[in-house]
């Protein structure tokens, strides 16, 4: 941001250009246009003229645009601004903090992305900004992490894998980083954004039943049983002591059809009004 201020001496200019960008002096660039001059008996005489420049941080760039969109959401609060050498976190503080956060964060999560794309917009380094209310990203952390501890605990036990609801890419870290804590699990995330889930595994599955070749799904330790057997890689018909005792008659006899049925149950003389 650069503009010109003009007063009768250049310290003054200098001051209108501090109550102008609400900054301290030591962050404004000054350059002197021209000196003012006195002139003889008021003839001649001419105010100081000065170039102020103030380039803001990324961190001032989100605050400022997260107070506007507060303003508009017709909520007052009051922003805590926390800057760190990697990151900024902004705190939202008001009464009315559930608007600001919205369903498990997601407004919140609205206004960081788009508070962090207009800060990065003037240069390519990328510096992040994190958005908070009244310690809901705490919190949040702490529940997922529970989370985390408890389908784990049922992975493990079951040994069967276990697929989370859809996440954004903080609380899948913080998913993952739980995680890796807990021994004989492994998590990954899948899907594509917005709908990215983390996926919990054991890393000591349970193995699965080998089919014995009973034909109806039947399992024992030989692998033998049942009315087939297995023998050299091909299902052979053992036949049962009451086969050998069944007559020819009973053998060729075939059971009736669902259609033939209705001959013998009566339902066809039901059809008939008497």
């Amino acid at each position: 941001m650069k503009k010109e201020f003009t007063a009768k001496t250049v310290e003054e200019a200098k001051a209108l250009a501090v109550a102008e960008f609400g900054v301290e002096e030591s962050k404004i660039s000054f350059e002197v246009l021209e000196e003012p001059k006195k002139g003889f008996l008021g003839i001649g005489s001419a105010d100081a003229r000065i170039s102020a420049e103030y380039t803001k941080t990324k961190s001032e760039i989100a605050a400022d645009y997260i107070k506007g969109i507060v303003e508009r959401m017709g909520i007052e609060a009051e922003l805590n601004v926390t800057v760190n050498e990697e990151d900024t976190v902004i705190d939202i503080v008001g009464d009315t903090s559930g608007a600001v956060i919205g369903r498990r964060g997601e407004t919140l999560d609205a206004i960081q992305y788009l508070a962090s794309m207009c800060a990065n917009r003037t240069d390519k380094e990328y510096y992040r900004i994190t958005v908070d209310s009244c310690g809901y990203r705490e919190k949040r952390k702490a529940i997922l992490e529970d989370l985390a501890a408890k389908i784990s605990k049922t992975v493990i036990r079951t040994g069967r894998t276990s697929t989370l609801e859809p996440m954004n890419p903080y609380e899948r870290r913080i998913i993952h980083s739980a995680v890796s804590e807990i021994e004989g699990v492994t998590s990954k995330s899948i899907g594509e954004e917005p709908y990215r889930r983390v996926v919990i595994s054991s890393t000591n599955p349970r193995p699965e039943k080998k089919y014995d070749g009973r034909g109806k799904g039947g399992y024992n330790k030989n692998g033998k049983g049942g009315k087939y057997g297995n023998k050299g890689g091909k299902q052979e018909y053992k036949p049962r002591s009451m086969d050998l005792m069944k007559t020819s008659f009973e053998k060729d006899y075939k059971k009736p059809k669902p259609e033939d049925s209705e001959l013998y149950s009566g339902d066809l003389y039901g059809k008939i009004d008497i």
